[in-house]
């Protein structure tokens, strides 16, 4: 009797290889998403950068990408529009004002130092070229001191509760601070977690590898409970749509009240 050779085709009726079928409408679904990003990424509808004052597309930018977040012209995002907004409709610097700028974006500088009697900045890395060498949790600069402090993008990074202190403690009273920091207003509370260690972790948890939390509405109550007097701008329409800013992003201006101790 001969032995028939087994046949490598899988018998009818035997099961497929689901992981196989998922991972091919995976690749053409990607492919999709793909194709629809290149066609979008240089602009799906046009812009005017109130910084440079150039208007035409705008091009995506970050992690997952937004669309029309970048000025094609001078480089600007979303934040920096609204921040250069909200100084032109309210005065916010004035020419006798003195300015400590953490983590100083290069666009907002040129914006500011120009318009101001003293413009100082401040950073802990090596690598930026700043004034004061410091840590925004204790900088070691004199109390009341400035009239204006600017910080956008960095409390998600240091201890917050040590950083507004400080700003409180520079601010002369009355003087005033622009902060801003990515929120999820969906949330009552912000999200830390202490089990979250590694770069990786945090890129996944908190948004980017160098976060240390993702702020929830209690921010409010955070900057409240450090003396300040609360203020908030908000990216609104027609603004989004004619700027290219970010639906529902919002400025907390705070104030150190007058005759407020440190």
């Amino acid at each position: 009797m001969t032995t028939q050779p087994k046949s490598s085709l899988p018998e009818q009726g035997a099961p497929v290889d689901q992981t196989a079928r998922h991972q091919e409408k995976i690749d053409k679904w990607a492919q999709v998403q793909i194709n629809r990003f290149r066609k979008a990424v240089k602009g799906v509808h046009p812009r005017s950068c109130p910084i440079c004052d150039y208007h035409g597309s705008f091009v995506a930018f970050g992690q997952p990408p937004r669309y029309d977040a970048r000025c094609g012209s001078c480089g600007s995002l979303e934040r920096h529009r609204l921040f250069v907004l909200f100084c032109a409709r309210t005065g916010f610097f004035g020419p006798d004002h003195a300015v400590l700028h953490f983590a100083p974006e290069h666009l907002l500088s040129l914006r500011i130092k120009d318009v101001v009697a003293q413009y100082e900045t401040a950073d802990l890395s090596e690598s930026r070229n700043v004034t004061h060498r410091i840590n925004i949790e204790d900088t070691g600069l004199p109390d009341a001191s400035y009239d204006r402090i600017v910080c956008n993008h960095v409390l998600e990074h240091v201890d917050d509760t040590a950083a507004l202190g400080e700003f409180f403690r520079l601010l002369k009273p009355g003087g005033r601070a622009i902060l801003s920091t990515p929120i999820c207003e969906g949330w009552a509370e912000t999200y830390e977690n202490d089990a979250v260690e590694t770069p990786a972790d945090r890129l996944v948890h908190f948004g980017q590898a160098d976060h240390v939390r993702f702020y929830g509405r209690d921010l409010r109550d955070r900057i409240r409970a450090a003396g300040f007097e609360l203020e908030e701008f908000t990216a609104r329409e027609p603004d989004v749509l004619t700027y290219g800013l970010m639906r529902g992003e919002t400025l907390f201006v705070v104030t150190r009240p007058d005759g407020a101790k440190t």
